[in-house]
């Protein structure tokens, strides 16, 4: 006896495996029950993202989206377009999920100031993970395009879905938040494959791996179990272990002689209103919290966190006096603050930026943020939303303006630094300016939005895996935590604790080698579709039956 779908799909009963009873229900689902089933599947596997890593999962959830496409595959019908509907639904089932459990904690920068934002929280903790599955639908359409029988059709859906994880950290300015590819970098040793293929590398890897295990469910009657591909997929988890573990055995620990780090990590309250009048209460905070413990002595970079003062800097010389009195000679400060541009026309504009201070109180250099946060920093669509009454959430009229320059950064008796303030870091291949090679990077950052959610986890370890990538140590400080030093291995130096006020002294480790991405880079994620397609378009037939 056997079913046959509108597509013409054939799904015998010969399979007599638990796995092939559950592959051929999964297949059969239709209407809103397979919708709630890809939601479902999604949602579980945001458990393989930081702080869990629990990326075993993925191993029972992408082969059912595997199975679930099989259904839609099976069931399409109608125009051009609307043939892809069943799979794209699919795709955004899945994905809606993934992202929803994956960023749920999002919504706690909108309770900061309840009264004001609070109503929008439900709106955006929905929104934002609605508008990201669009990107997981695109994949599972494009998957859809490629699809064949057997083994292939795990290949297709790595093609799918890693060009749709590439467009998700690229258009509309990115954001490439919670990529597929970080459950294969989870620990110090699978996190050195970030280096040998990259974050966009490592998606279609992923995708492979775990989709693998749909192949052995036989989709008709008569064809054979590939175990060699699942059996592969194993064999490529322990080859990047292997991998990582070699790396990690040449890696030994050097230091910058002569330099030392102070971070410094306030607890500042964001539900606080802070303004210009709080300056000497901020400063005192950050006064007690760089002398805490050991003297300054020359040599050290203290690194203050984003947006550290409450008053544009550079219009406030008693401000600068008060740091050069701070910090004796041969000290130096790197600090995230405000800096305020008076234009010609009398209009202002404002930018997160980065200064380097020196102990006589002069900004020796800076910085101001390039990659801005969409609806955190500034509005897209600035008209509309001002017609409406609406402004970002750091209530900033007209929002932070973004700089033009990515640039690295002097530092006097120290290596260069690249720096980069908050989600700059969660961007692959775009934290070092092209060109230049600093001797490590600065993150600065305010985590102090999301409390003790899994946000600020998920932000400290892709700040770690572009360490890995890029080979560089980095200094980070953020506001509550968490507040690190970080070797080019991505191996943490020095940690603090989410929450609280903390200081990290540490010293700066020396740039690894460059990974072989960094020497390729381009290249690697081009080259892994490609032989994706190859690979589906080999001998064999569409299912198209």
């Amino acid at each position: 006896m056997s079913f046959r779908p509108s597509g013409g799909l054939v799904l015998g009963r010969s399979g007599s495996t638990l796995l092939d009873r559950m592959a051929y229900a999964l297949i059969l689902t239709w209407g809103w029950r397979r919708w709630l089933v890809a939601f479902l599947a999604g949602a579980a596997s945001a458990l393989s993202q930081p702080p869990y890593f629990a990326f075993p999962v993925l191993w029972i959830t992408f082969p059912v989206l595997v199975w679930l496409i099989d259904g839609a595959v099976a069931s399409r019908r109608g125009g051009r377009v609307r043939r892809f509907l069943p799979a794209f639904a699919v795709g955004w089932s899945f994905g809606f999920g993934y992202f929803l459990a994956g960023l749920w904690w999002i919504g706690a920068a909108f309770l900061v100031d309840a009264g004001a934002f609070g109503w929008l929280m439900p709106l955006a903790v929905l929104a934002l993970p609605a508008g990201l599955a669009l990107f997981w639908g695109l994949g599972a359409a494009i998957a859809q395009a490629f699809w064949r029988e057997g083994w292939r059709r795990v290949f297709a859906l790595a093609l799918g879905l890693g060009i749709a994880e590439w467009l998700r950290g690229t258009v509309l300015t990115g954001f490439p938040w919670n990529e597929i590819g970080y459950a294969l970098t989870a620990g110090d040793v699978m996190m050195q494959s970030a280096g040998l293929f990259g974050l966009y590398g490592l998606n279609v890897l992923a995708l492979v791996i775990f989709a693998s295990p749909a192949a052995l469910a036989p989709i008709f009657p008569g064809q054979r179990r590939p175990v060699a591909l699942p059996f592969l997929g194993l064999v490529a988890i322990i080859t990047l272990a292997g991998y990582g573990f070699v790396r990690l055995s040449d890696a030994r620990e050097a230091f910058v002689p002569g330099v030392k780090m102070r971070i410094v990590q306030p607890a500042f309250d964001p539900a606080s209103a802070w303004g210009p009048e709080d300056k000497d209460k901020v400063l005192d905070t950050f006064a007690r919290l760089s002398t805490q413990g050991s003297p300054l002595t020359p040599g050290t970079v203290l690194v203050w966190p984003e947006s550290s003062f409450p008053f544009a800097l550079t219009e406030d010389p008693d401000a600068l006096s008060r740091l050069a009195d701070l910090m004796p000679p041969g000290v130096s400060l790197v600090t995230g603050a405000a800096r305020v541009e008076t234009l010609p026309d009398g209009s202002r504009k404002v930018y997160n930026s980065v200064y380097v201070i020196d102990d006589n109180g002069t900004i020796q250099g800076g910085y101001d943020k390039v990659h801005l946060v969409p609806f955190g920093e500034y509005l897209p669509f600035q008209g509309f939303f001002d017609r409406i009454g609406f402004t970002a959430v750091n209530q900033l009229p007209g929002g932070f303006s973004p700089g033009t320059l990515r640039h690295a950064l002097s530092l006097p008796g120290a290596p260069s630094f690249a720096p980069l303030v908050c989600y700059e870091v969660i961007f692959p291949g775009a934290v070092v300016p092209r060109g230049e090679r600093p001797g490590f990077i600065i993150n600065v950052t305010n985590d102090s939005w999301f409390g003790r959610t899994s946000g600020p986890y998920q932000h400290f370890h892709f700040a770690r895996v572009r360490s890995v990538e890029e080979g560089l140590p980095m200094v980070r400080a953020a506001d509550t935590g968490i507040s690190a030093v970080v070797d080019g291995y991505g191996r943490v130096i020095e940690q603090s604790p989410l929450g609280g006020d903390a200081t990290v002294d540490s010293q700066l480790p020396i740039a690894a080698p460059k990974p072989p991405d960094v020497l390729a880079r381009g290249f690697i994620l081009p080259i892994m579709l490609c032989l994706c397609l190859a690979l589906v378009l080999t001998r064999g037939t569409r299912s198209t039956r």
